[in-house]
C-alpha cells in the first residue's frame, strides 16, 4: 500500500513586525506628549522615531516577501480586510458630518465660504478618475503581459496624477483658510477639513506605496509571478478614488448647499 506524501508545514519567522509594533505604539504617545502635555520637541522626536520604525519595519517585511519564489495568493484577502477596516474610519466622519449638517441646518448657510468651488471638486474628481485608469493599466501590463517597463510607466503616470491632486487640494485649503474658513470656524469647517484631510492622507499613503512599487518594478523584484503588491496598491488606489466621490459629494455638494 503506497504511503501518502507527508506535508511538513513551514512557519515563517520574521523580526520586522517588532519595529512596526513599537512604532505604532509610539504614535499615540507622541500625540499625547505634543498636544496634552505641551512637550512639543519630545513629541516631534518620538513621532519621528515612530515613523522611521514603521517605514523601516514595513520595508524589511515587504522585502522578505520577494525572497520566496512565487506569491501564495493570500495578499488579496489582506488588502480587502484592510480596506474594510478603513471604511469604519471614514464612516465615523461621515456620520459626524451628516449629524452636524442636520443639527445646524438653520445656520449652516452662514458658514459656507464664498471660495468653495464645485468646479475644483469636479477637476479633482476627473484627476482621480484618470489615475484609476492608469493604475488599472499598470496592473494589466504586469499580470497579463509581464511587461515591467510598461507597468512602471503607467504607475509613474498614476503617481503624477495623484501628486497633482494633492497639490491642487492643498492650494484650495490655503485659499479657504485665508478666507477665514478654518478648522475651528464652524461645524462645517471642522467636517470639511476632517473629511478631505483624512482622504488626502490616504492619497499620500497611496503615493508612497506607488513609489515603492516603481522601485520594485525597476529593480525586477516584482514580476508576473509576484504581482501581489501591485494588486494591493491598485485595489487601495481604487478605494481612495471611490471614497473621494463620497467625500466630495458630502463636503462640497451637501456641505455648500444653502438649504
Amino acid at each position: 500500500m503506497a504511503q501518502g506524501a507527508v506535508h511538513h508545514p513551514h512557519h515563517e519567522v520574521s523580526v520586522w513586525p517588532f519595529p512596526i509594533g513599537i512604532g505604532i505604539l509610539l504614535v499615540p504617545i507622541a500625540f499625547t506628549m505634543f498636544f496634552h502635555y505641551g512637550w512639543q520637541m519630545a513629541g516631534l522626536i518620538t513621532g519621528g522615531v515612530a515613523l522611521v520604525l514603521i517605514l523601516v519595519g514595513s520595508a524589511g517585511w515587504a522585502n522578505e516577501h520577494f525572497q520566496v519564489e512565487k506569491d501564495e495568493g493570500f495578499g488579496w484577502l489582506g488588502i480587502l480586510t484592510f480596506i474594510l477596516s478603513e471604511l469604519v474610519i471614514f464612516g465615523t466622519l461621515f456620520a459626524f458630518f451628516w449629524t452636524a449638517r442636520t443639527a445646524h441646518a438653520d445656520e449652516w448657510s452662514k458658514w459656507v465660504p464664498e471660495g468653495i468651488s464645485l468646479g475644483m471638486a469636479g477637476l479633482l474628481t476627473l484627476i482621480l478618475w484618470a489615475s484609476s485608469f492608469t493604475i488599472f493599466k499598470a496592473e494589466l501590463a504586469l499580470e497579463e503581459e509581464g511587461d515591467n517597463g510598461k507597468a512602471l510607466t503607467w504607475t509613474g503616470l498614476t503617481f503624477l496624477l495623484g501628486a497633482l491632486f494633492v497639490v491642487l487640494h492643498v492650494r484650495e485649503w490655503i485659499h479657504l483658510w485665508h478666507e477665514g474658513f478654518t478648522l475651528s470656524a464652524s461645524a462645517y469647517g471642522t467636517g470639511f477639513y476632517s473629511l478631505t484631510g483624512l482622504h488626502t492622507s490616504h492619497v499620500l499613503v497611496g503615493l508612497i506605496t506607488q513609489l515603492y512599487v516603481m522601485w520594485l518594478l525597476a529593480s525586477g523584484k516584482m514580476n508576473k509571478d509576484k504581482p501581489t503588491l501591485m494588486k494591493a496598491a491598485s485595489a487601495y488606489w481604487h478605494f481612495v478614488d471611490v471614497m473621494w466621490m463620497l467625500v466630495a459629494g458630502t463636503a462640497y455638494l451637501v456641505g455648500s448647499a444653502a438649504i
